[in-house]
């Protein structure tokens, strides 16, 4: 640390550094004089970037507001927003616009939805930009103004990119294995009622016949974008902080798996956010999770458009496809070797990340 020999005065680390998921310590200025403050502002270190600090000197910091009641607060904003407020009015304004009206929705609410597919995809992408990612960036405020930092938005290595897209495929089967697990739950009639109806509504998307781009920019690109800068860019920081790197991971991964209010999917699905969630952990970035989460969306979206050009198939024969027992295991040999594949290349990544001059 030549270029700055009071730099180590001004930083008090924790723990060993940056494999702590507790924040670092720094001292900032405050007030209009310029004079030093008395009291030391956390901040983060990166340790992608070694020496440069993520200071945490938003309103929320300042104010003690805890990490994971941030966390919380978050989830519960952005369901309101996007399920209860900017979705539905977008709906609305969409059915109003292609002349349907609440007359017709009372009278025929199932025929108007199959009819307005594309109303209904339509609202629900303005909905995941204004209320999932739209208000993610406006919390991260309330943290920091390094907003592109504390989400982890940074280049990704290609070929770490690589390995987590050959990942998901070998982790598909798992996955499917762990939704007929989940299948065998009981549950009460009144939510396998909900379930039957939200998938009968998901087949009745996917098998739509609407443009395959269009399809893949409301179904896989815009959930693959709003929902990890949520889940993975801003839950995930969050409950790191209060729960620790496997803690952080398995928080952010589970309630990812439990915010799609499907139940009767919450294991594979929360599977899925754990692979994303330590992906954007052992990368440093944001870019393989969102590139997997695209990736997945689009396979679902591809097994879609089978099922319309196969009459004798239907959605839910693919969720409840039995595994053979052998694939599973395959499937786990081989996602171990990629697992392992994918720490080596971030331990070496790490060894040659070059230090930045640390801030001041």
């Amino acid at each position: 640390m030549d270029q700055d020999d009071g730099f180590e005065d001004r930083v008090r680390l924790s723990g060993d550094g940056a494999e702590e998921a507790a924040p670092q310590l720094a001292p900032m200025e405050y007030g209009g004089d310029g004079s030093p403050a008395a009291r030391l502002t956390p901040a983060l270190i990166e340790p992608w970037r070694p020496g440069e600090l993520i200071r945490l000197d938003g309103v929320a910091e300042r104010n003690g507001f805890g990490p994971l009641m941030m966390a919380f607060f978050g989830l519960v904003v952005a369901f309101i927003l996007f399920q209860v407020v900017i979705s539905p009015i977008a709906v609305f304004i969409l059915l109003a616009a292609n002349g349907v009206s609440m007359a017709d929705l009372a009278n025929d609410l199932a025929g108007v939805m199959a009819e307005q597919v594309g109303a209904l995809l339509t609202a629900n992408t303005i909905g995941q930009f204004l209320g999932l990612a739209l208000p993610t960036f406006v919390l991260v405020r309330l943290h920091t103004k390094q907003t592109g930092a504390f989400l982890r938005i940074r280049r990704a290595d290609p070929l770490f990119l690589l390995l987590s897209a050959v990942g998901l495929v070998a982790f598909l089967p798992t996955v499917q294995w762990l939704g007929s697990v989940n299948e065998m739950i009981p549950l009460p009639e009144s939510i396998q009622s909900f379930e039957q109806q939200q998938m009968e509504l998901i087949e009745g998307l996917l098998t739509s016949g609407f443009s395959l781009w269009f399809g893949l920019f409301v179904l896989a690109i815009t959930p693959g974008l709003c929902e990890e800068v949520l889940f993975r860019g801003y839950i995930q920081r969050l409950s790191e902080r209060s729960l620790g790197i496997l803690g952080g991971i398995l928080f952010s991964g589970i309630v990812f798996g439990l915010y799609h209010l499907r139940i009767s999917q919450a294991l594979p699905l929360s599977a899925l956010g754990i692979y994303l969630a330590y992906l954007t952990w052992r990368s440093g970035s944001l870019w393989p999770a969102i590139v997997v989460h695209i990736m997945n969306n689009a396979i679902a979206l591809g097994v879609g458009r089978y099922v319309e050009m196969s009459p004798d198939l239907s959605m839910a024969d693919f969720e409840n496809m039995e595994i053979p027992w052998y694939l599973v295991v395959l499937s786990v040999t081989i996602f171990s070797g990629l697992f392992l594949a994918m720490q080596r290349r971030a331990e070496r990544l790490l060894d040659e990340t070059p230090e930045v001059l640390p801030t001041s």
